[in-house]
């Protein structure tokens, strides 16, 4: 069962929609879903109706809602890659963080879930980097997170378990920032990388083309082996 509700900002002088998908019974758990830079589509709504058909409590925030409510892209169609990478140019990272925690105090107070934990993909892989380190999502995992040889220095923030999918031939991420990834965190207790050789940017996603179907299978064993672990 799906809907759309509105949480309020952190500050409450604002609110924002969320995509929910609802278990048949009671949540084991819940998950935030975060989305692309192509806003709560029909493959980030997907993710969530599949981990509600595993049981899970599952919400994708529409973060974009700062610059535009409601976005929804495709990266197939060039025009529409173009103005993703135009918002994410714009999108503030740091409101979208805490969006992300308004959003996961939503699930605590409203849905009754005390256990929550958040996956995040593309930008989203980036955002759930920073939920592990800035809020207290109990589990955290980043698929193809960009730029996170940035964000090294909040690694000692990070005091929950975060697993990280790195695709080794992404556009998007050099082979010198997953070096730094594998240096600045190999170590950390909380941290699990794991490498996809020969994928690129977006292996993972539900639609299109960027999807393969081998690596993705893997990652989302992985992720869900690794859910039910902490979040059990």
């Amino acid at each position: 069962m799906s809907a759309i509700v509105k949480i309020s900002t952190l500050s409450k002088n604002a609110q924002f929609s969320a995509y929910v998908a609802r278990p048949q019974n009671t949540p084991k758990a819940a998950i935030v879903v975060i989305q692309e830079i192509f806003g709560v589509n029909a493959g980030i709504r997907r993710k969530c109706d599949k981990l509600a058909e595993e049981g899970y409590l599952a919400v994708a925030p529409d973060l974009f809602w700062q610059l535009e409510a409601g976005i929804e892209l495709d990266p197939d169609i060039e025009q529409e890659m173009q103005r993703a990478l135009d918002l994410m140019g714009k999108f503030d990272q740091d409101q979208g963080v805490r969006d992300i925690e308004a959003t996961i105090k939503y699930i605590r107070q409203e849905e009754g879930c005390e256990k929550v934990g958040a996956v995040g993909y593309c930008l989203g892989g980036r955002l759930a980097y920073m939920t592990a380190a800035r809020t207290d999502s109990d589990a955290t995992v980043g698929y193809y997170a960009v730029g996170v040889d940035e964000l090294l220095r909040e690694k000692d923030a990070i005091a929950r378990p975060l697993m990280l999918h790195i695709a080794q031939e992404d556009g998007f991420v050099d082979a010198d920032t997953q070096k730094a990834m594998h240096e600045g965190l190999d170590d950390h207790p909380k941290v699990t990388l794991h490498d996809y050789a020969g994928q690129n940017h977006g292996f993972a996603t539900e639609f299109g083309d960027r999807r393969d179907n081998d690596a993705a299978e893997l990652a989302d064993q992985r992720t869900k082996e690794f859910l039910a672990k902490n979040l059990g």
